[in-house]
């Protein structure tokens, strides 16, 4: 393989943890204008804007761990079809493409 190109990830259909985000652009931005909401409202009313702050802590975890959840089904479903007792070349190398996005995606948690 030459140098630089990447390769695919172990599920074609599945983009690796470093081509997409765990949320979306969409969902990143109006969380974030959620709590810049929140942080801007607390002179008129302190209580109430943390209230707001934490039920958008709340909603940002429970996304990250839909999200997360769900990456690891794809990555589940990418190593599971192949056979344990097969040592093809291919199954190899899809497992081996399986444990890099797990590690990758790991990384990328602890990073945060």
């Amino acid at each position: 393989m030459p140098t630089g190109s990447a390769r695919p990830p172990a599920d074609p259909s599945a983009p690796t943890s470093r081509m997409s985000p765990l949320l979306s652009g969409e969902e990143t931005g109006k969380l974030e204008l959620r709590m810049q909401q929140a942080v801007s409202s607390f002179v008129d009313g302190p209580r109430a804007a943390i209230e707001e702050a934490d039920h958008v802590l709340e909603e940002i975890a429970a996304r990250f761990t839909e999200a997360v959840t769900q990456r690891r089904r794809t990555l589940r479903r990418s190593w599971e079809s192949t056979d344990e007792a097969t040592t093809a070349t291919s199954d190899t190398e899809q497992l081996r493409l399986a444990l890099r996005d797990y590690r990758e995606l790991a990384e990328r948690l602890l990073r945060h």
